[in-house]
């Protein structure tokens, strides 16, 4: 008796390790992301929730020509026969689907507010209306005549269709975006017509190559138009393997606003981006001070994208304040592409010649089973016309079968040698269908029937037939969304970027003013305007003082080498100002309280210095190596146990190099070698705790001139300490700076 009784609760329990019940739970939850929600299909380019949405608006009769209806009952009805998500979910794709600034070719007809390409929502659902569009009608067409296979919903009380026929190449044509669970899809928006032209092409020439379908397919087309500056080797690079970015940039032209002035009006701006939100970073950047060749903008959209971009003086070139423009902000954007869409039920990154190939094999796939569905639907019909004839033929026995049989289906299948069904059917027929004329219809039906029949055996037994058939179709897809119409049209555009020196032509717009950058011992910058400035009446915090100083123009770059060998860049004009204190250097670079600043000065080009550390080593390097936009610097000299203490620029074609031992050597420089970055040679030999103090170039013949008691004095034997480099050297001669340097 026990055996019957159910197991308790206890008895359901299942012993299982954590990690491995949340891996299977987890890999379950993966596949369902993957499969059923963010990858679309290869061959109608849908996510589940698009399908489903374009059923349940098939199934409520919403065609291009019909009325509209709540888009709440959209939802409704989608939500409760075949998605089994939220409203919010449905609502949202519902929209994306009539927004013509997002979707390429719209699947919904839309009435209301379905929101704007400034990033505004759309209204709720029960203020808004829908119904299908005739792209939409091409995906669905031949769902009624067995195209495609359908599947049990999720309560297993109605059916849906696992794809739909796809009478056009949507995957391409609109395009997908979707982050699924380790991976993710996205796929540009293309021209129709063209992607339609690449598919027939591919019929004709099955060994096509992706170059040669690139001859049609040009490259995205996206529904907010502007202009594509990709390389058409990059393209054919993305085409070819599913992978690959193309840049996007703003259409503009120039408007002449007279005497000599002028603005530009963007018409069009990058898919995607939000007008609103580009507006509102370039008046951040205006604000800032980081657009110095633009004045001002103005939103003047209407209907129609128009923003009015002002220069700051009438001698900027266009093509000049457009780049800088371009670097700036979201006028220009790059839209990766990664065609990872489900193929046969798996994940997997196609290139544009195997799309498609899957979406064309398809389509062949659709034809056959159409022209399956209507054969069998003529064979029954022919089979019905048959029995009538036989009617026709012998009226007046049937009419006597039928009066005065028992059983009169019987007697005639009996008599007549007919079936159970074309019995059944002539007991159905009317009085009226009995004329002459009937007859001769119904001849005339089965003649037409039967040549239509035999065209369809043809059909299916021919692949070439086939093949012809999916071409056919494809053209009058064409025609429906061909470029001749304002939604086919081209709108995306093909140039090259203009090759404009941006470095340059920013620098030449800076104001060029004189500046003096001081940096205290404590460690704290600024830049005060002019020259000349006297360092006691320059002003510190307590207990600071001045360190370095550097005369520079604001639009100079000001190089600050670190005492463990690395080297920073700061703008000139982007330093604190003169007032107060300045603020401290390690806001602006990242340098380690236990590093220096060892040398200040401004980057001149062709400049070449002598870099040299405390253990004796040293090399010439160009300034040009120096220049770094990294906050944490770039490495320049590998100081070794010691630290960077010299940074002098060459000026002569002799070296002096003096330690701490106070002894000097002298030698030729070309004896040092030029490097890029390094630890370099040997400079001079040292024994013990003993250093490098400090190195001087000089003209051999100018002579050794040094720096005491603030006064230049000359060494004319200066000869007598010449070696050969990495020698010991010899005591400093009499006279020398005490401090035991050059600048004593």
């Amino acid at each position: 008796m026990s055996d019957l009784l159910d197991d308790g609760p206890e008895d359901r329990i299942i012993n299982e390790p954590m990690s491995e019940a949340l891996s299977k739970r987890y890999l379950a939850y993966a596949l369902s992301t993957i499969t059923s929600r963010a990858l679309p299909d290869v061959r109608d380019g849908l996510k589940p929730v698009q399908r489903r949405i374009l059923y349940g608006m098939r199934e409520l009769r919403l065609d291009p020509e019909g009325g509209f209806r709540k888009c709440a009952k959209i939802v409704g009805d989608v939500m409760g026969n075949w998605h089994p998500h939220g409203d919010s979910s449905i609502y949202d794709t519902l929209v994306r689907l009539a927004q013509d600034f997002n979707v390429r070719y719209p699947l919904v007809d839309g009435q209301g507010n379905f929101g704007n390409i400034d990033g505004d929502s759309a209204a709720a659902y029960r203020y808004t209306e829908a119904r299908m569009t005739h792209a939409a009608e091409l995906l669905l067409d031949g769902l009624d005549e067995n195209a495609v296979d359908f599947r049990a919903n999720y309560a297993e009380n109605d059916e849906e269709p696992v794809v739909l026929p796809a009478g056009f190449p949507n995957l391409l044509c609109n395009g997908a975006t979707g982050i699924a669970v380790g991976m993710a899809t996205s796929i540009p928006p293309h021209n129709a017509a063209e992607v339609i032209d690449a598919a027939r092409f591919l019929i004709e020439t099955p060994k096509a190559t992706t170059e040669q379908l690139m001859g049609f397919v040009k490259g995205p087309d996206f529904p907010t138009g502007g202009v594509i500056v990709e390389t058409q080797e990059a393209m054919l690079d993305a085409y070819e393997t599913g992978r690959g970015s193309f840049r996007m940039r703003a259409k503009w032209e120039v408007e002449d606003t007279g005497r000599g002035t002028y603005q530009i009006i963007v018409t069009q701006i990058p898919y995607q981006v939000q007008k609103s939100r580009l507006l509102e970073k370039l008046g951040e950047l205006l604000e800032q001070k980081k657009l110095p060749l633009l004045d001002d903008v103005r939103d003047e959209s209407a209907e129609d994208v128009r923003l009015v971009l002002v220069p700051r003086a009438k001698t900027v070139e266009p093509d000049v304040l457009m780049e800088s423009l371009f670097k700036s902000c979201d006028l220009e954007t790059r839209f990766s592409m990664n065609m990872n869409v489900l193929h046969k039920g798996a994940p997997q990154v196609m290139g544009l010649k195997d799309v498609l190939k899957a979406y064309l094999e398809h389509r062949r796939e659709v034809v056959v089973r159409r022209a399956e569905f209507r054969l069998d639907k003529i064979e029954k019909r022919l089979h019905l016309l048959d029995g009538y004839l036989i009617a026709y033929l012998n009226i007046d026995e049937v009419i006597r079968i039928i009066r005065e049989e028992d059983e009169p289906k019987q007697v005639m299948i009996a008599r007549f040698g007919i079936t159970d069904i074309q019995a059944e059917a002539i007991l159905n027929l009317r009085l009226r269908a009995l004329r002459k004329l009937e007859e001769m219809e119904i001849r005339g039906e089965h003649a037409k029937l039967v040549e239509e029949r035999d065209e369809l055996v043809k059909l299916i037994g021919s692949t070439a037939r086939q093949w012809t058939k999916v071409s056919k179709e494809l053209k009058a897809a064409r025609d429906t969304l061909g470029p001749d119409t304002e939604l086919g049209r081209r709108r995306a555009q093909f140039e090259d970027a203009p090759d404009v020196d941006l470095a340059a032509a920013l620098e030449a717009s800076k104001p060029k003013e004189p500046l003096t950058v001081v940096l205290s011992a404590q460690g704290w910058i600024r830049g005060m305007k002019g020259h000349g400035l006297d360092p006691d009446s320059t002003k510190f915090k307590d207990g600071d003082e001045l360190y370095l100083s550097e005369e520079v123009m604001s639009t100079d770059k000001i190089i600050l080498m670190a005492s463990d060998g690395r080297a920073f860049t700061l703008m000139a004009d982007k330093l604190p100002g003169g007032r107060g204190h300045g603020e401290p250097i390690r806001l602006s670079i990242d340098l380690e309280d236990n590093v220096d600043i060892v040398a200040m000065f401004r980057y001149e080009e062709g400049r070449k210095r002598v870099m040299a550390s405390t253990v004796g080593y040293g090399f010439v390097v160009d300034e040009k190596e120096l220049e770094s936009n990294r906050k944490a610097g770039k490495q320049a000299v590998n100081p070794g146990d010691g630290t960077l203490n010299v940074c002098i620029p060459v000026e002569g074609d002799m070296l002096a190099v003096v330690g701490t031992n106070r002894k000097m050597l002298i030698f030729p420089l070309d004896e040092l070698p030029e490097m890029a970055r390094g630890k370099g040679n040997k400079l001079q030999a040292y024994r013990g705790k003993d250093a490098m103090a400090d190195v001087m170039t000089f003209d051999k013949e100018d002579g050794l001139i040094v720096m005491t008691g603030g006064r230049h004095r000359a060494f004319p034997e200066w000869q007598e300490w010449i070696g050969k480099r990495a020698q010991a050297g010899k005591t400093v001669p009499k006279g020398f700076p005490k401090s035991g340097t050059f600048n004593g």
